[in-house]
């Protein structure tokens, strides 16, 4: 799926260069979950973007299914995202004027899906995270907790290769927290997704059957003792 090589990622500040990422190698295979963790500032939700297909690094190599993304074009970077990867946030991103349903066939209008199979398609990823019943209600009329299944639906209804998550339980308390990520990790195990989450919380990191800790810039990966 994933073989990252020599991947750094180089910012200007003032007169100051600032490394966000420091000779990044990394692989991961189809229907892997990687949980990446580390601190604020750390260099974790850079490396999201990158696997994303969202910014390019300043040196290195990211192949995707064979296919160096450094060297696609904007155009075809943007196809293949829409088509390959779902996007999880932790602010939810939803428009507040559309309800549910609406909120998730945004995902699909840049593949030209037809208005009749969008609408069917967001019904059935809404029913697929149990909001079901939910379908007309505008984000201001459910929990954060339902807002971030709506999020995850949306990321869902293309059916996609990959499943991104960026602190996706960072505005949830604690049992809403464990109860999001219980349904991200069934929907994994379900659907064959490869699944990649950053997060600096130490409960989700025990979690992960597969862990990776970024720090400065710097990667270490370790394989969880977790059964």
């Amino acid at each position: 799926m994933y073989v990252l090589t020599g991947v750094t990622k180089r910012y200007q500040r003032g007169k100051s260069t600032v490394d966000a990422l420091k000779g990044i190698d990394l692989s991961i295979a189809d229907g892997d979950q990687l949980v990446i963790q580390g601190p604020t500032g750390g260099g974790k939700s850079t490396l999201l973007q990158m696997l994303g297909a969202l910014d390019r690094p300043t040196a290195g190599s990211i192949e995707f299914d064979g296919t160096d993304l450094t060297k696609l074009s904007e155009a075809k970077l943007t196809t293949m995202r829409s088509e390959n990867i779902g996007f999880i946030f932790q602010a939810f991103n939803l428009i507040p004027t559309l309800n549910a349903q609406e909120n998730v066939e945004t995902a699909l209008v840049p593949m030209g899906v037809k208005t009749p199979d969008r609408r069917r398609r967001a019904a059935e990823a809404l029913e697929s995270v149990g909001l079901g019943e939910r379908l007309t209600h505008l984000p201001s009329e459910l929990s954060g907790g339902q807002q971030q299944r709506v999020a995850i639906a949306r990321a869902l209804v293309k059916e996609p290769k990959v499943l991104l998550a960026d602190e996706p339980t960072g505005n949830l308390d604690e049992s809403m927290r464990d109860e999001i990520m219980g349904l991200l990790e069934g929907l994994w195990r379900d659907r064959g997704l490869t699944f990649i989450l950053v997060t600096h919380d130490s409960g989700i990191a025990k979690r992960a059957p597969r862990l990776a800790t970024i720090r400065k810039g710097t990667l270490t990966v370790r394989e969880s003792s977790r059964t």
